[in-house]
């Protein structure tokens, strides 16, 4: 509205100035040599007008010709430029999607019309590293190192690229160039971190730290917990070493982190060497109350040297009642009273956990079993089922499993990454508790089968050389046959109670054993030996371990090899074509289709 009427205003004034001019009178005289004009004043005024305008466009004309190569070269500039843009984009999208082809086609595109733009870089090399073309994604991150806009990009590229070519001196340089140039730089900190980790530079790891949190690339309590964990590590390294700086450095892990269990351990120990049992004790009870663990038990059992085991006991059970309930505390309590020669405060402590033991478990009643009683088969049975049972509690990290505590992981360079935990692919299964419980019942917990009936060829008397040569359990179970003497036919009469399937069946006559013997008339059945009624059963037990007639399925005489705990391995089931499945019934497509309808 306001533009309407400031048009209006301007026109308005115009018409004024025109009509004011044409009311002026007078003459204008223009001179030029011998030639004299005299246009009155609105005449004048109007063809200076126009020669003002002719002089504005020739003037507009004659820039335009002058400026229009330089606009041709402008235009075709920014027609390279778009169409790079577009080979750019549309290769990155290729990337992303996984079309080596097609990027690498874009690159080239981008190459040739946007050779300077730093995305045609970046896309050239990582179509090269999708293409598997290392020599290429190297010199296209080398030109981005050397500019100075992508010159952290190519160092991060080219790191990479040294770490697939399994060069760790190489890698670890152009981190610390990388972490020169960027200081902040989160790849190239973690980089170098890791390698001063890797080279057991604990002090090294401490200045990378330190630069971390001065950058802000860490909060303060991640900062107190990586610190504690590397002086942790130093101190273990210089235990033997140097023990002044061992200390040190682990008295400071505890008092940044602790809860971390190896250092509450080595703490532990240097306050037990310098007598300070009551601050060794309340470190290890620190650590105990926020995650138990059996190093942190065995150094709590063992905090004052020259104790005896029973002292031991009492002390750890002061331990266990801070977890009551916890698995950890119940074994530290069993191992304690082993030691101690209390096995049946042992049982008790173990007896929540003995229906689905751990390893641990399993191995520490077997241990119980051979040392109270001298029980060697029930200390095999418990050897049995430690073999199928849970696994325990591991330091794990990124899927490594570790016997002891490490700073970093091997498999990604992380700190502080072990975690005391059950790793994924030892947990049990269903299929696993099964076969389990079918070998342990069928071996050792089934209760002995009723013996059925024999022939009296088959009870004959072994000769002293064979009988030296035959095991001591299937001996035991020829015994009532051998000593059994043949009865009359007994006389049909009802039984009170109905019998086993393999009593009711009758004995089926026997061929003599050797050829020599005379033949016994055709009509005559050989007498056979009744089975042995449940009261006269031998007074002895019957052997733990012995050849099983009533055991259908047979069992593995070696025990089966077991997993290692993160290795998934290979699947047990056949692998199978569903599609094959799916289309087993139906027609073939394609050609073969195609001829098979036509009978080809």
């Amino acid at each position: 509205m306001l533009r309407i009427i400031l048009f209006l205003v301007l026109i308005a004034l115009a018409a004024l100035g025109a009509a004011w001019v044409a009311d002026q009178g007078g003459d204008v005289v223009l001179t030029w040599g011998s030639r004299r004009a005299a246009p009155s004043l609105p005449v004048f005024l109007l063809v200076l007008l126009l020669t003002i305008i002719a002089a504005m466009v020739a003037w507009a004309i004659l820039r335009g010709l002058w400026r229009t190569p330089a606009r041709l070269r402008t235009s075709r500039r920014e027609k390279r430029l778009a169409k790079g843009r577009h080979a750019i984009t549309q290769g990155l999208l290729a990337i992303g999607h996984g079309d080596s082809e097609a990027a690498r086609l874009h690159a080239g595109h981008a190459r040739r019309f946007a050779a300077n733009d730093p995305l045609a870089l970046l896309l050239h090399a990582q179509s090269a590293q999708l293409d598997g073309d290392r020599e290429g994604a190297h010199r296209a991150f080398h030109a981005m190192a050397e500019r100075a806009d992508t010159r952290l990009l190519g160092l991060r590229g080219l790191f990479i690229e040294a770490q697939r070519a399994d060069d760790p001196l190489a890698a670890v340089t152009i981190a610390e160039e990388a972490l020169k140039l960027a200081p902040g730089s989160t790849w190239a900190s973690h980089a170098v971190l890791g390698f001063r980790c890797a080279q057991n530079d604990w002090s090294g790891a401490l200045a990378i730290l330190d630069n971390n949190l001065a950058s802000g690339l860490i909060d303060k309590p991640a900062f107190r917990r990586q610190r504690g964990v590397l002086l942790t590590a130093r101190a273990l390294a210089l235990e033997t070493l140097d023990r002044d700086l061992a200390r040190e450095s682990v008295m400071e892990a505890v008092k940044l982190a602790p809860t971390l269990i190896p250092a509450a351990v080595l703490a532990a120990k240097f306050e037990s060497e310098a007598h300070q049992i009551r601050r060794a004790m309340k470190t290890v009870e620190t650590a105990w109350l926020a995650q138990p663990h059996p190093d942190l038990a065995d150094a709590y059992a063992h905090i004052k040297l020259g104790d005896s085991a029973r002292q031991r006991l009492v002390r750890v059970e002061t331990l266990a009642q801070k977890a009551p309930g916890h698995i950890e505390s119940a074994l530290a309590l069993a191992r304690a009273a082993v030691d101690a020669s209390e096995f049946a405060r042992a049982r008790a402590a173990l007896e929540p956990f003995v229906a689905a033991p751990t390893q641990r478990v399993a191995m520490l009643m077997a241990e119980i079993e051979r040392l109270e009683h001298g029980d060697s088969g029930r200390a095999r049975a418990w050897t049995l089922r430690a073999v199928r049972a849970a696994h325990d509690p591991v330091w794990t990290a990124d899927g490594y499993v570790s016997d002891r505590w490490r700073p970093v992981s091997p498999v990604t360079g992380r700190l502080d990454a072990f975690q005391w935990q059950t790793p994924l692919a030892s947990l049990p299964s269903d299929r696993m508790s099964t076969i389990e419980s079918e070998i342990l019942h069928a071996t050792v917990l089934a209760p002995p089968a009723p013996v059925p009936a024999r022939p009296v060829a088959e009870a004959e008397p072994l000769p002293p050389a064979a009988q030296d040569n035959v095991p001591a359990p299937i001996a035991a179970e020829s015994e009532p046959a051998v000593t059994a003497e043949p009865a009359p036919k007994p006389a049909p009469k009802p039984a009170p109670k109905p019998a086993p399937p393999e009593a009711a069946e009758p004995p089926e006559p026997v061929a003599p054993a050797t050829s020599a013997a005379p033949a016994a008339p055709a009509a005559a059945p050989v007498p056979t030996a009744p089975p042995a009624p449940a009261s006269t059963a031998p007074a002895a037990p019957p052997p733990l371990f012995r050849a099983r007639a009533d055991i259908v399925r047979p069992i593995p005489a070696v025990i089966p090899i077991v997993r290692a705990p993160d290795d998934p391995g290979v699947d047990d089931d056949p692998l199978h074509d569903e599609f094959a499945e799916l289309n087993g019934a139906q027609q073939a497509g394609g050609w073969r289709g195609f001829l098979a309808r036509w009978g080809g």
